[in-house]
């Protein structure tokens, strides 16, 4: 069992409807209105919906034909992924003002552990209600935030006053906050695992707690182990601010299903090609090629094969991407291919942060 580490003071900052927020700042017709960033045609997919859309129900990862079905009246903007870079890196320079712990999770939401911050501020919930104020009034966005003495609890308290709000587990909170926490707000729990723990009788996190760590490890394998001591407020993950990248990778979704190997082919060289520029940017190598292939019925295979040396160049790629094609027939047609590359010259960087305790 885990060790419970002194508190630190974790904000983690999510960005309201990030993509769709984006959208309506810059355009002003868009404002108030049911909007989703993605595709409206056969294979779209939403990415984001603004607070107006998913008043009826419309969802990141939703379909475009059933985000129609849901709202008639909902407005498809096609994404421009350069400008919520653009943002983003603005938002995450202010961050940067206040601690050099920063753990970026996406474009939309990062952890920041301000413990000791460059403010010399004690008050982890008044620096939180000055960065959003600051994300506003200089990016023109709002974010929600969620203060606690760990990651896994601030991920969980940001979603509880959104939009443009915030919450603070102080420490003493922690225990009876995740007691009362219906077990599918569980940062980690997903669908088929909550409906899992309801078959078990898990339906809270006291119930959670009841079990004990051989029932749990018994019933979800590794993933015991993290629920029992999460439920105790034991999660000790520090904020990585130099997070290490294991993979890098690559893909394309097809508007029609390919079933020829040679036409595969043509479509893998330019994957490979968007791959090698990513690699040669941060200058990355790796050793493990990973083609993935998702068929026309959803289901996904993946084939690899791990090189005695480091590659970054597109022909070594697609060499070895060709081998993994040809390994063995294709069982349906394919509607997205791509590839990735692992087992990286990336070294892990170990930083010792000291922890202080100090009123909350």
């Amino acid at each position: 069992m885990s060790e419970i580490i002194p508190n630190r003071k974790i904000i983690h900052i999510d960005m309201d409807a990030f993509f769709a927020s984006v959208e309506q700042m810059d355009n002003p017709d868009l404002r108030g209105k049911p909007i989703a960033v993605g595709g409206a045609e056969n294979r779209g997919v939403v990415a984001a919906a603004s607070y107006e859309a998913r008043k009826f129900g419309v969802r990141s990862a939703l379909s475009g034909v059933l985000a129609k079905k849901y709202c008639p009246d909902l407005i498809f903007v096609r994404p421009r992924f350069e400008r919520y870079k653009e943002i983003s890196n603005k938002i995450r320079k202010i961050f940067y003002e206040y601690t050099d712990l920063v753990e970026p999770l996406s474009l939309d939401e990062a952890y920041l552990d301000v413990t000791i911050n460059k403010k010399g501020n004690p008050s982890a919930t008044l620096l939180a209600q000055e960065i959003r104020l600051r994300i506003l009034n200089e990016v023109g966005l709002t974010a929600s935030a969620g203060i606690s003495v760990n990651k896994f609890v601030a991920k969980i308290a940001s979603d509880y006053n959104k939009p443009n709000g915030q919450k603070t587990v102080n420490p003493d909170e922690v225990i009876p906050f995740l007691e009362v926490l219906p077990i599918r707000k569980f940062y980690g729990v997903g669908k088929v695992t909550t409906e899992k723990m309801y078959q078990l009788g898990i339906f809270t996190g006291l119930e959670l707690k009841s079990k004990s760590l051989e029932f749990l490890e018994k019933h979800f394998g590794k993933s015991g182990s993290f629920y029992y001591n999460v439920v105790r407020g034991i999660h000790n993950s520090e904020v990585k601010s130099d997070r290490i990248t294991k993979s890098v990778a690559a893909e394309h979704t097809f508007d029609v299903n390919l079933s020829s190997e040679v036409f595969m082919m043509e479509q893998l060289e330019n994957i490979a090609n968007s791959l090698e520029k990513r690699l040669k940017k941060h200058r990355i190598a790796g050793k493990t090629v990973t083609l993935k292939i998702k068929y026309s019925d959803f289901t996904q295979q993946t084939r690899s094969k791990t090189l005695p040396y480091f590659i970054s160049d597109k022909g070594l790629i697609l060499e070895t991407v060709k081998e993994l094609l040809y390994q063995e027939r294709m069982k349906d047609s394919v509607r997205l291919l791509g590839i990735s590359l692992s087992n990286l010259n990336t070294e892990e960087k170990k930083t010792v942060v000291v922890q202080l305790k100090f009123a909350f």
